[in-house]
């Protein structure tokens, strides 16, 4: 039940993505570009998806135990360290550069566009690089 629940959510987002435009990196880059000719249009997307997730979140932090019966495992730790600045930057530049994140990314990978296996494979490296950093004592 667990792998259907989490397919059905992944292609659910994966079409919330298409739908909202995510995965277009044209569009994508016109939204980051503030100084030049800037497409506010996904920053209403945010706002809707903030906006929806608002009460689901408020649900499950008083919940210890999710609708499939797993452990809540909500995020703890409210400190803005080093870490989460510096992947937050990372994260913004790589978005910057290639007008796709991780989501879009993986929901483009079918579409035959080199560029997007690329990135892809980076953003493995990448996690794989980070598990290696961090499994050293």
């Amino acid at each position: 039940m667990r792998w259907l629940t989490a397919f059905i959510c992944g292609v659910l987002f994966g079409l919330g993505l298409l739908l909202a435009g995510m995965v277009n990196p044209t569009k994508v880059l016109g939204f980051l570009d503030l100084a030049g000719q800037w497409n506010p249009s996904l920053g209403l997307v945010m706002v809707g998806a903030i906006g929806a997730a608002l009460i689901p979140l408020q649900w499950s932090s008083k919940r210890t135990r999710s609708m499939l019966g797993l452990p809540m495992r909500m995020p703890t730790t409210r400190a803005l360290d080093r870490r989460l600045v510096g992947g937050s930057l990372v994260f913004g530049v790589g978005w910057g550069i290639a007008g796709v994140c991780p989501g879009p990314a993986l929901a483009l990978v079918l579409s035959g566009h080199w560029q997007i296996l690329v990135f892809v494979f980076a953003m493995l490296a990448g996690m794989a690089i980070f598990n290696l950093l961090q499994s050293r004592p």
